[in-house]
């Protein structure tokens, strides 16, 4: 079987620059093959930015995950930071650490991963590094833009603005639980709502907004503690996905209790100050919109049925 150390680390930069192919966008004046990239966002745009690791052992498992799985879901956290603010993306740079004796095969299958992901959402590849390391590591930083003084912030919250999340919770956690559980891969792959965060990042009136990477709970403080509120939430109305319940009793999981501490979801969390109806938010936003409670005057997090250092603080 051949290994990374059978290419050294030349062959390696010339087999990622192969498969990338050149990037025809207009945002990306050089990307891969000299010392740094160029890149130049469109007039009136801010430019974001976000960096994130993935590190075997602790963000992933070859026993459970294959080597497209991992190169999927780690551009897609990064994506999913653009897309909580408001911005399109324009490309991505990754820096790789790995042992030597890694295979060519899982290499191939992580950038196979990596690159499907940006051609889906039109952010190439313009750069990175290459080093050894005792276990595979991906550290990505991913570029985007946004209209100028129109990207998506935690704060902006006030008391009676409603509170919504995009898409279903949960799903991301029960994959994980039944492959470590029962053996198997995992199959469930989160999507990054970028059209969502830009149409958002469009609406008029206050708005905030996160993606939900910890957890629901978890983010809800983060979306509360930054406008200096409260929030309260209807457990009810939480969306989950079709046969969740049934597959979390399998387990000897409470549905509600995943549903709201499970990780990788990868969702919108907003409020809006806005009447605009739930129908046409999803209409506009390409995809199901919940609206799940309200902020309020008081500090915490109420509603969910849960005794968690993050109810109050």
């Amino acid at each position: 079987m051949r290994t990374l150390a059978d290419l050294g680390e030349f062959g390696l930069i010339d087999r990622i620059r192969k498969r990338a192919g050149s990037s025809s966008s207009q945002d990306v004046v050089l990307g891969i093959g000299d010392d740094a990239a160029i890149l130049r966002p469109r007039a009136g745009e801010d430019v974001v930015v976000s960096t994130d690791a993935s590190v075997e052992g602790v963000h992933f498992d070859w026993s459970i995950q294959s080597g497209r799985s991992i190169g999927r879901r780690a551009l897609i956290a990064n994506l999913s930071d653009l897309a909580a603010m408001g911005a399109r993306p324009v490309g991505f740079t990754c820096a790789l650490a790995a042992p030597p004796s890694l295979s060519l095969r899982r290499f191939d299958a992580v950038l196979k991963g990596l690159l499907e992901e940006a051609r889906t959402w039109a952010c190439p590849l313009v750069g990175g590094n290459l080093t050894r390391g005792p276990r595979l590591h991906l550290a990505i930083t991913v570029f985007g833009a946004v209209p100028r003084g129109r990207a998506l912030r935690r704060e902006g919250l006030a008391a009676g603005d409603r509170i919504f999340v995009t898409g279903h919770l949960g799903a991301s956690a029960l994959d994980r639980l039944r492959a470590i559980e029962h053996g198997g891969q995992l199959r469930h792959i989160p999507i990054p709502r970028l059209g969502a965060g830009r149409v958002l990042g469009r609406l008029k009136g206050r708005r905030a907004g996160l993606d939900v990477s910890d957890g629901l709970a978890g983010d809800l403080v983060h979306l509360a503690r930054a406008s200096g509120v409260g929030i309260e939430v209807d457990p009810s109305t939480l969306p989950q996905p079709r046969g969740f319940t049934e597959g979390c009793r399998r387990l000897g999981r409470d549905p509600l209790e995943l549903a709201v501490s499970g990780g990788d979801d990868y969702e919108l969390l907003f409020g809006l100050d806005s009447s605009i109806t739930v129908g046409v938010l999803g209409r506009r936003m390409d995809t199901l919109v919940t609206e799940i409670g309200v902020a309020t005057r008081k500090s915490g997090i109420r509603g969910l049925p849960i005794d968690a250092s993050w109810r109050h603080w």
